[in-house]
């Protein structure tokens, strides 16, 4: 009676487990959120900067402030949804709104709860990926409502 031959080194035996489909981590959607936020405020900021302030009164913090906001209203939160540009466009309008603001309080203190408000929605976006959540909701109307107030 012959013993069986066991199997040549690195080739499997039996049958294959399965394995789980791979999951798409949370982590590297915050990741690409917040890298697509940056570089969309660096191109709005580069822009800024290029374009230059003729001196008038819409070139300080009050300027900023306004275009913070206008930046805001175009931010639509379901076209974070989308695929392709118009997600990109989403995420690149709330991350400019974000910088403006932050270049406005940076000015005049005046704007500084537009700044935190705007800081909160950018915050909320990154820990929940999208504004399902009453919270993130929230947030993003008390930033409306500051731009309200300008």
């Amino acid at each position: 009676m012959s013993s069986p031959t066991p199997p040549a080194y690195g080739v499997p035996s039996g049958t294959p487990v399965p394995t789980a489909p791979a999951r798409r981590s949370h982590r590297s959607l915050a990741v690409a959120l917040v890298a697509g936020l940056v570089l969309g405020a660096g191109g709005v900021g580069t822009a800024w900067a290029l374009s230059g302030g003729d001196g008038s009164a819409d070139s300080g913090a009050a300027g900023d402030a306004r275009r913070s906001c206008e930046a805001l209203q175009g931010f639509h939160e379901s076209d974070l949804a989308a695929d392709g540009a118009k997600r990109d466009i989403a995420f690149n309008r709330l991350g400019a709104a974000g910088v403006l603001s932050t270049a406005a309080a940076a000015g005049d203190p005046e704007f500084k709860p537009l700044a935190e408000a705007m800081g909160r929605v950018q915050n909320r976006l990154v820990r929940f990926a999208d504004f399902s959540e009453p919270e993130a909701r929230k947030e993003l109307k008390t930033a409306r409502s500051e731009c309200a107030g300008l």
